[in-house]
Order: C-alpha cells, then structure tokens, then sequence
C-alpha cells in the first residue's frame, strides 16, 4: 500500500514542538506525586524522552551535560546502573544507561569518570544463566528474553558482545517459539508481541534470522492490526500505541511490513496525540505518558511519516547513531 500523508486531516499532524516541550516538562514536576512514583523508571524515561527528542529532530532539547551526569550518578562499582541514584543495579536500567550514552556520543565519558565500558560489560555477562542460556534482570534472578535481548543490545553496542555465550542465548529464544510463529517470555508461554520484538531483535543481533519462521510470524502479527488500525499485543485485547513500535517493527526486521494497513496505523498514532500540552496515549482520550510518546513517535518514524529521523528496527535509536558506533 502507496503511504499518503496528505491525504491526512489537519488535526492529524505530528504536534512535533508540543511533544518536545512535553519531554522537557517531565524533570520539572518534583512537585507532583507521580514523579516519585515513577522514580524506578527514571533512567529508562530518559531514554524513551531522549529517543523521541532524536526522532523529532532535537537531539539538543535536553542538555547533553546534565543527561551525562545524571547517567553516570546512577552506575555502581559492579559496572551496573540503578534506576536513579541510589537504586540497585538492574540489566533494564543497565541497557538504557548504555543507549543514552551511545545517543548523547559520551563512551568516553564513561571510560574516564565512570566505571568503564569493560566493567559494564562484565555486570552484563554475570547475569546470564551459563546453564539455559537466557540471562537474569538483576542479582535476585528474575529471568526473562527482555534481559537477553537487552544483553544483546547493550553489549553490542559496547562492542563485548564476546563476553557472552551467544550460542546458548540463541538455543533459549528457539526453545521459546511456538507453533503459531510466534515467541514467549519463556519456553512455553503465550506468544506476546513484546517478547517477540525481543527474540527477533536478538537473533538479528546474533546473525541468526534463519531460526525464525517468517511466513508464520508475518501472519500471526499481522493480525494483530484491529479494525480501527491499531495494533494489540495479543489476540482478543485492545489497541495500544506501544504496539506500534513492538509489531511493526519486528515486521521490519523479517521484511512483511507491507502486510498492515499502515495509513490506518498512522492515523491511530496520531490519533492518540495530546496537540496541545503534548505527548501520546496509549489510545486516543486518555492521559499521555513519555513510554507511549516514545514509541509512538518510532512507529511513525517506521511508518516514514515525515520530518523524522530514521529509527533503526533492531536497537529503537536512531540510525545515525547505531551508525556512528556499529558502522553500518
């Protein structure tokens, strides 16, 4: 399907200096109640904050110094970043801390005031599971493929990828496919689109897309776009924007793009924007949130739509960037 922008209404436009200002706002609230409570998605909100800045094409709305600080405040002798600064170290955290760096080009920065890119690449590999394969989220054993692609994404973007058992991590994602295509969170589980962005990513990481089966995959998240053009994460549940960024592109990532309407998925986006103090829902009319901005603002940049920068599929960056550090 021929993508027509133009052929979208007025109010359908990408709200993009209200969206900017929107990130900017979210360090500015320590007044309101809901800033502590989300204290343990601190360093990830900047990453979803930072990426949609990038994508927008403002790279410079928040202070590269500041950002650099912050990220380094949070890291812990074992190489390991905590959520905020005082919280324990967790890969999720970990993996966001690595992506901000990469973003803002501040790897020396972690070399010469932090703990160095080695130490980081250790805390990474003690959490996998030498046994299984798959790798744990933090020192109490929580494991799951989000930790595993997370490992993959970080340390390659570290250049340690070596440090791990790749080959065993690849035996674990296979041993999570199901007959349907898709992948869990662990063997056996439902099939769910997070967790299948997670296992595509990884195999693609680790150069082994032959595993997946793309025919089947293709179909079973292409059914995921409902009659309003959304997608959902698993059948029979409602739309999410979130989904945008975990369905469509993991269908980037095996070539089957084409097989949703992705005009209706456009209008949906944007659909769910707030055109006015900024930001995206999850679904449009209800409240916004930088999670939902973040991927949102990705699908688009998936779907084309444009004025925005190029997203890369696999590492949710920019493309510039995973090219300035992966060269390619």
């Amino acid at each position: 399907m021929t993508q027509s922008f133009t052929s979208l209404p007025q109010e359908l436009q990408l709200a993009t200096s209200a969206h900017v200002k929107y990130i900017q706002s979210l360090d500015s609230r320590k007044d309101e109640y809901d800033y502590w409570l989300t204290e343990h998605l601190r360093l990830n909100g900047l990453y979803w904050g930072l990426t949609a800045l990038h994508l927008l094409g403002h790279p410079e709305a928040l202070p590269r110094a500041e950002t650099i600080d912050f990220v380094l405040s949070c890291q812990h002798e074992n190489g390991g970043f905590g959520a905020a600064p005082g919280h324990d170290a967790h890969m999720l955290s970990t993996v966001s801390a690595v992506q901000i760096l990469a973003m803002v080009d501040a790897f020396d920065d972690l070399e010469t005031r932090g703990r160095g890119k080695a130490q980081v690449g250790k805390y990474i590999a003690s959490l996998q599971n030498r046994q299984t394969g798959t790798f744990a989220g933090d020192e109490w054993g929580e494991e799951d493929t989000r930790f595993l692609y997370g490992a993959f994404n970080a340390l390659s973007l570290l250049g340690l990828l070596h440090l791990v058992d790749v080959d065993k991590a690849v035996d674990h994602i296979a041993a999570c496919a199901n007959f349907d295509g898709g992948y869990g969170v662990s063997p056996g589980a439902e099939s769910h689109s997070g967790q299948i962005f997670t296992c595509v990513a990884a195999l693609t990481i680790a150069g082994r897309k032959e595993l997946i089966d793309v025919d089947r995959l293709g179909r079973w998240l292409s059914e995921r776009q409902i009659a309003g053009g959304g997608l959902n994460g698993r059948p029979e549940k409602k739309e999410d924007v979130c989904y945008s960024w975990w369905v469509l592109s993991s269908l980037e990532m095996i070539g089957k793009t084409h097989w949703i309407d992705k005009e209706k998925l456009t209008s949906f986006i944007l659909s769910s924007q707030d055109t006015d103090k900024g930001g995206i829902s999850d679904r449009p009319g209800d409240m916004v949130d930088v999670w939902h901005t973040c991927f949102g603002i990705a699908g688009l940049s998936l779907l084309d739509y444009p004025g925005l920068e190029p997203v890369d599929e696999v590492y949710c960056m920019p493309k510039s960037t995973i090219k300035r550090v992966l060269g390619r």
